[in-house]
């Protein structure tokens, strides 16, 4: 029973939405019938056919990106909004007008004037609070139904014609494509720059500083041991203790780079590893992934690894989950919590850094985390 009742309801909120959309269609339409002139002006013409893409990819769950301007294209646009926003605006207007004017007939047949013949709705003489109420919720009913099948398809029809006409040629898309992997590959080489020297400057203050001074102890204990041998004997263990030192100190250096984890135990493994070092309890769910390049698996361990730590230290979650799956070349990695919500990239947090990791690779980021959560993060990685 609550199936059916939340049917319902989601019906006639899209039916209202859908109406909402038409009516405003019919409106823009009309402006545009009567301001073509001005509209027809590049300044005037690129913003008013941007705003009704916008409005069809919100209608359609669609997120739209840039394009380029095209007067031509929003010049075409300008003829198609009339010739279709106007039909379907109106179709709109009358189903939902009717719906409003059944109401107040329902409660105000007595206002009006009698008529010779006698008024007639659905074929039935309204000369009563009955027949009025009964006849008026028929045809409510029956408008409502129009409405609930009609303006849907409607809106979703006259939005996907919106952004078919809008959308970039394959040329524009294919520049833009160009451009866009032209910027992340450059953020990959500033990346790239700032991590080698970052590795740089771990070797030189930590390791390489270890091992000089390792050196200088055993040159001083190969010089103190034929005079005082338990001086060289201790030299010789403060050196051996210092080598395990500078040894770790390798191996988390080396770890940043790629993980030996993932080198012993793939993917799979590495991120099963990670999930037990997490600091909320963590369930991993991982398909049959097949053959995926190092990059891709370095990536996506990385990727998991910051969101894991992004949870641990600002989503105040009490539980998160991974799941990794591949569908033909793609490989996705999503990362959900419980947590408090609000996660948003632009903030420079490292959820800026597992982007433009993705975006290295061709791949995309995306973050679904509104106020009170849940936040929900998914990474898509070509693996070709």
């Amino acid at each position: 029973m609550h199936d059916v009742i939340g049917e319902v309801r989601a019906r006639l909120v899209q039916a209202g939405l859908s109406g909402r959309y038409l009516l405003g269609t019919l409106l823009t339409a009309t402006v545009t019938l009567v301001a073509a002139p001005l509209l027809c002006t590049p300044s005037l013409a690129a913003p008013w056919a941007e705003r009704h893409r916008r409005r069809a990819g919100a209608l359609l769950g669609r997120p739209v990106g840039p394009r380029p301007r095209a007067l031509g294209r929003d010049l075409v646009w300008l003829v198609t909004q009339v010739a279709t926003g106007l039909p379907a605006g109106t179709i709109a207007l009358l189903c939902l007008g009717n719906l409003l004017l059944t109401l107040v007939v329902a409660v105000g047949w007595w206002a009006f004037p009698p008529s010779d013949p006698p008024r007639l709705l659905l074929g039935v003489r309204i000369d009563g609070w009955a027949p009025a109420l009964t006849v008026n919720l028929a045809q409510f009913l029956l408008l409502a139904a129009l409405a609930i099948l009609a303006l849907p398809p409607l809106a979703r029809l006259h939005a996907r014609c919106c952004l078919a006409v809008l959308a970039p040629s394959p040329a524009e898309q294919l520049a833009a494509r160009v451009t866009e992997l032209t910027r992340t590959r450059a953020d990959v080489l500033r990346a790239h720059g700032a991590e080698l020297r970052r590795i740089e400057r771990d070797l030189h203050d930590g390791t390489q500083a270890r091992l000089v001074a390792i050196a200088m102890r055993l040159a001083v204990a190969g010089e103190s041991l034929p005079q005082d041998p338990d001086a060289g004997a201790a030299l010789v263990r403060q050196a051996r203790a210092e080598t395990e030192e500078a040894m770790t100190e390798l191996r988390s250096v080396i770890r940043t780079i790629y993980p030996p984890v993932l080198a012993d135990q793939g993917l799979v493994g590495a991120l099963g590893t990670l999930a037990n070092r997490a600091g909320v309890p963590t369930r991993i769910d991982i398909g049959e992934l097949g053959e995926v390049p190092a990059a891709v698996e370095a990536v996506a361990y990385f990727s998991v690894t910051e969101a894991l730590a992004n949870i641990a230290r600002h989503s105040r979650a009490t539980k998160a989950a991974v799941h990794v799956t591949r569908s033909g070349a793609m490989l996705s990695a999503e990362i959900t919590d419980d947590g408090t919500g609000g996660a948003d990239a632009s903030r420079g947090s490292g959820l800026d850094g597992i982007g433009r990791r993705a975006a290295a690779l061709d791949g995309t980021m995306k973050i679904s985390s509104p106020p009170g959560g849940p936040t929900n993060i998914t990474v898509e990685l070509p693996c070709v």
